[in-house]
């Protein structure tokens, strides 16, 4: 049932955010990627009738689970996490068009894209050189998969293409606090508001798949 499964991952997501913030790096490194490897247990789980939907989207949250690895390695692994991340997005982007065509409705591009281009905008300046063509790409495949969520719920209006669509903004939103956090202006705060917006992203895209409340 997701009540079971929202308990055990809000109580991971707990201890990984706790773990970060009382400096114990081992609560955190056991429980970052474990609050993600939950949420990929119930997608590969839950009672679908799109199985080509459901193998993306877990493809997506493993490939996610090991962008969590590399960012939260000693030394500076962020290319790799950032890659990661990049081949999620893609994998979540294919599986929104198995619902409904690509563009379907031009609206939410054309609004992710007013989003995405001041983000990129205020980053520029603060991103090494190396940095900045892998974040451009990053950010055009987070909008686009973003983008397509929602022309996908446009299209359908049903709770399962909500939920994605919903999850496609959180992400958006939990990528440009990190952003902002790691190369603008770093706050207190804002690793809470980054892991909480990112688990919602991923947690809510891991619902859509499921047609039916009960798991396998």
């Amino acid at each position: 049932m997701p009540l079971v499964y929202t308990f055990w991952i809000t109580l991971s997501a707990t201890l990984a955010i706790a773990g970060h913030y009382l400096a114990l790096d081992w609560l955190h490194w056991i429980f970052k990627p474990a609050t993600t490897l939950l949420i990929a247990v119930w997608a590969w789980r839950a009672q679908t009738v799109e199985r080509g939907y459901q193998r993306v989207i877990l493809i997506g949250l493993l490939l996610s689970c090991l962008g969590d690895v590399f960012l939260m390695l000693p030394g500076d692994w962020f290319l790799h996490g950032l890659v990661s991340f990049l081949l999620a997005h893609v994998g979540y982007l294919f599986a929104f068009r198995l619902r409904a065509p690509w563009v379907g409705h031009l609206w939410p591009f054309l609004l992710y894209a007013l989003i995405a281009a001041p983000i990129v905008w205020i980053l520029w300046p603060y991103l090494p050189s190396l940095l900045r063509a892998p974040v451009l790409l990053y950010v055009a495949a987070l909008a686009a998969m973003a983008a397509q969520a929602t022309a996908v719920w446009w299209r359908r209006r049903d709770r399962l293409t909500a939920l994605a669509a919903i999850g496609g903004a959180s992400f958006v939103l939990s990528d440009a606090i990190l952003a902002w956090n790691r190369f603008v202006d770093p706050f207190e705060a804002g690793r809470l508001a980054n892991l909480l917006s990112y688990w919602l992203a991923q947690w809510l895209i891991a619902l859509s798949v499921a047609t039916s409340v009960r798991s396998r």
